[in-house]
């Protein structure tokens, strides 16, 4: 099996879907890598199935225009995006890789095919033609999380690791803690030295964490209305000054201690998970420096319930933060091998159910929970995750994607308390039968109900957007 390291899962990027716009974004850049740029005089993109249906409200097509042209989803200044876009539009070229324009009028180069390719739902084409005459179609597969892959397309030497504790199951990961006496985070920061040294590991690990805490906090401080139309107004930030009452800062570290002292009962407590919650969700809807954990659309559960952590629980600071990813990590991983973390193969269960179940290992083990509460934590999370469905209001990242975040957070939270005071010895339910269950409910499924905006919520909400 491939594998899969934790930053691999968490992935810094741009908003508002993993597989919709990072996938495609990240696609458009191994496309460039296959041809003569300077040899390039047109080129045709073919949008697929899930990414034609709801493409247009996830920024499938902003996507690889910003990839064919150069910028990479890390890096861009995302205030600048609109202006790329418009530039783009106006002009009718596209700078590939930021220096040979070539014609490109987005409203014929890009089409959008309902038709679904038969490997996966998120399919896109390239089609390059060069000033020789020769011609060029390549395809690639956006499979969830901002993983990219061709049919028949070999592992990478990456991928090829051999890990000194390989884990593929639930189980893998009981019996080295049974041989080793260590804890999930432990095994997984071996299996993590394979690739990066001690210190990358945990400066990157961090890193990712102060992205998050970023997004938190411009969530929490941003006003007004998101994009796409729907009209759907911003909450964190109201949120945010109704529970600190306009106490005055100026740092993220004296919000989070103003936080910290504000109370900890269960309605204020509660209050503070959604907003952390919908803070970095309404980033992602606009187009905001997010991390994919494991996917754009899941992106605030995870810091929600590790920013309810770290301001809530008697903590260790950034050895806690560490341990917290690199459990949270190993447990997405779990998904993506055994089942699928791409909401258009199984649903929103793919994505708000495994970054809950994530949240939940890992926040227990850090609150001194064993390795087995820890999986167990997981299991319940996502046992009620199950059969959830992705049915986003006009293709766009925010009905019901934003609130469901805040929900995700707090079965997080309530999986692991459940856990804490639970002996595993005497569940029921493993976390590999969960995922076993998970993947045929993904199969059974109808399509409408897969990230294509053709049944649940996005045909029974009545909304009026504007013509483009």
């Amino acid at each position: 099996m491939e594998r899969i390291s934790v930053f691999d899962i968490f992935k810094i990027g741009v908003g508002p879907s993993s597989s919709h716009t990072m996938g495609p974004w990240v696609a458009a850049f191994k496309f460039l890598e296959k041809i003569d740029q300077q040899s390039l005089s047109s080129i045709h993109v073919k949008l697929y199935g899930s990414l034609a249906k709801t493409g247009r409200g996830h920024g499938t097509d902003i996507a690889v225009m910003l990839g064919l042209s150069g910028f990479h989803p890390t890096t861009i200044e995302v205030e600048k995006i609109d202006g790329y876009i418009s530039e783009t539009y106006a002009n009718k070229t596209l700078k590939i890789g930021g220096k040979s324009a070539i014609p490109f009028n987005p409203l014929e180069n890009i089409s959008f095919i309902f038709e679904k390719l038969p490997f996966h739902p998120n399919a896109l084409t390239f089609v390059a033609q060069f000033k020789n005459g020769s011609g060029l179609a390549e395809t690639y597969y956006s499979i969830g999380g901002g993983f990219v892959i061709q049919e028949d397309s070999q592992l990478s030497d990456r991928q090829r690791v051999t890990l000194p504790y390989p884990i593929d199951k639930e189980l893998d990961i009981l019996n080295y803690v049974k041989e080793t006496g260590k804890s999930i985070s432990e095994i997984v920061w071996q299996n993590e030295l394979c690739w990066r040294k001690e210190e990358e590991i945990r400066t990157g690990l961090l890193s990712i964490w102060d992205t998050m805490l970023r997004c938190i906090y411009k969530g929490c401080h941003s006003d007004g209305e998101l994009p796409g139309g729907l009209n759907v107004q911003r909450r964190a930030h109201g949120i945010n000054n109704k529970l600190l009452e306009h106490v005055e800062y100026t740092t993220i570290r004296g919000w989070m201690s103003t936080i910290k002292i504000s109370g900890a009962s269960f309605a204020n407590v509660t209050k503070w998970v959604s907003c952390f919650a919908l803070a970095v969700n309404e980033e992602n809807a606009s187009f905001g420096r997010i991390v994919t954990a494991p996917t754009n659309g899941a992106a605030g559960v995870i810091p929600a319930v590790l920013m309810y952590y770290l301001c809530f629980c008697e903590n260790k600071g950034e050895a806690d933060i560490v341990k917290f990813l690199l459990t949270s990590g190993e447990i997405g991983s779990l998904f993506k091998k055994g089942s699928t973390i791409s909401a258009a193969m199984g649903g929103c269960q793919a994505e708000i159910g495994v970054s809950s179940a994530m949240a939940a290992a890992a926040l227990t083990e850090c609150m001194g929970g064993t390795p087995a509460q820890a999986l167990m934590a997981a299991e319940i999370a996502m046992e009620h995750h199950l059969g959830l469905t992705c049915d986003p209001v006009n293709g766009l990242v925010q009905i019901p994607c934003i609130e469901r975040n805040t929900m995700g957070a707090m079965k997080a939270i309530t999986a692991s308390q459940i856990a804490l005071s639970s002996n595993p010895s005497l569940a029921k339910v493993t976390l590999d039968s969960v995922i076993k269950t998970m993947w045929e409910t993904a199969q059974d499924m109808n399509d409408k109900y897969k990230e294509t905006s053709d049944g649940g919520l996005a045909l029974n909400v009545s909304v009026l957007v504007p013509e483009c």
